[in-house]
């Protein structure tokens, strides 16, 4: 691997560039916070070859999400399901958008 691969990825947002302590620190939570939803499998970090969590861009901001709702009172546990359903919803919605765009694009034209 290449210098240029390596900052490639940096623009990667599924790339596990952040340590747990960095992860924590740029969230402003706990290392334990990250542990418990990566319990609840909100989140599933990457492992080192040193076996130290390493975690994305894309994974800090499902945590973000989850954390917010956690200050605001929410259990953990629900706080992880509501991420997650979010998470399929936008899936799902930018999924529909394309099936649509496909599907306008081969209908044939209307007659005038």
């Amino acid at each position: 691997m290449t210098a240029d691969d390596t900052f490639g990825r940096l623009d990667d947002d599924d790339y596990p560039a952040y340590t747990m302590g960095r992860a924590a620190e740029m969230l402003g939570t706990t290392q334990g916070f990250l542990r418990a939803i990566g319990e609840a499998r909100l989140i599933t970090p990457l492992r080192s070859a040193g076996g130290h969590r390493r975690y994305s861009r894309y994974q800090l901001r499902i945590a973000a999400r989850a954390r917010e709702l956690v200050d605001h009172g929410t259990p953990i546990e629900a706080a992880c399901r509501i991420v997650i359903l979010e998470d399929q919803l936008e899936e799902a919605q930018r999924l529909n958008a394309e099936y649509r765009r496909a599907a306008e694009s081969s209908a044939p034209p209307a007659s005038a």
